[in-house]
């Protein structure tokens, strides 16, 4: 079965569910921790998918690199309840494209738009917010989770991606252009 198919499943339920527990907002948080713990950690991924680690321990780290506990009154029952339900189903190593999922339906459903900014040095506050201003009039003033870093390979200039929208205005970028150019003559 297509595994992009299941995890959008799954999150389409747990979005649902969210809602109905007005906590869309507290699991899409979790969600968010979960994606950056398998992103800076993927031998995470090997533990969800060992068979001989038990599941108890899986949905404890499950819990541990989502950042959420018991005190959590708001969020903690509905994500302890799904993590229950992807065990039962054999799915708890669906548990970071599922996280993915989810963040996309709910970027979707709020209009919220990704924008990442990678610059070839650090930019000044000054630039960055006069950037972010013009992204935003790009955007028609929907929101965004904007982040930023610094890339020294660009040489100069920098790479705006929206969503799926990427504006390369990178010297790195213009001396492959050219390069081509010169080779295709």
């Amino acid at each position: 079965m297509n595994e992009g198919l299941i995890p959008g499943r799954y999150a389409k339920a747990l979005l649902e569910s969210a809602a109905e527990n007005n906590a869309e907002q507290g699991i899409y948080d979790v969600m968010r921790q979960l994606a950056s713990s398998f992103a800076a950690e993927p031998s995470l991924m090997k533990v969800l998918e060992n068979p001989f680690v038990d599941s108890a321990d899986k949905t404890k780290l499950i819990e541990t690199a989502a950042g959420i506990s018991a005190d959590d009154k708001a969020t903690y029952p509905l994500f302890s309840r799904f993590l229950g339900l992807l065990v039962n189903n054999n799915r708890i190593s669906l548990t970071r494209d599922i996280a993915l999922a989810y963040m996309d339906l709910y970027r979707k459903a709020r209009n919220i738009y990704k924008v990442s900014v990678v610059s070839a040095a650090p930019m000044a506050p000054a630039d960055e917010n006069r950037l972010k201003s013009l992204i935003e009039r790009h955007l028609n003033g929907a929101q965004m989770e904007y982040t930023s870093e610094v890339d020294p390979d660009l040489l100069g200039g920098f790479v705006v991606k929206i969503n799926n929208e990427i504006l390369d205005a990178s010297v790195a970028n213009e001396l492959k252009h050219l390069r081509l150019n010169l080779l295709s003559k």
